[in-house]
């Protein structure tokens, strides 16, 4: 298995468990990040970039352009979104609302199709 399918299988279990609704919403959002993180590393694995930790999205995102061309920007920006402002909400916090995971499922929902674009 490629390391390209590695990241995309990690992507699909973290996607089924994130749409899981008898899972508590925390479970679900930190599930979201995982995906997205892996989609993300999968974009990047097709075009033979490696990123690793969740921390270096940015930074490797930044300097292979290449890979998300320009959405790139877009792309590292939502993914902080996602991991500095809304998963700690859930994960750490206790007061995130409804609107906050519906908004963890917008951001999610626009990674996702600008990854599917990539994967095509």
């Amino acid at each position: 298995m490629s390391v390209l399918d590695k990241h995309l299988e990690r992507y699909r279990r973290f996607r089924e468990d994130a749409a899981r609704e008898e899972l508590n919403p925390e479970t679900r959002v930190e599930a979201y990040f995982l995906a997205a993180h892996q989609l993300i590393e999968a974009c990047a694995a097709k075009n033979d970039v490696h990123i690793g930790k969740h921390q270096n999205v940015r930074t490797e995102l930044m300097a292979n352009g290449f890979v998300f061309g320009d959405r790139t920007e877009s792309v590292w920006r939502s993914f902080q979104s996602l991991e500095n402002r809304l998963r700690p909400k859930f994960v750490y916090g206790f007061n995130w609302t409804q609107q906050d995971f519906e908004q963890v499922l917008a951001v999610f929902g626009e990674l996702e199709r600008w990854c599917q674009e990539v994967l095509r």
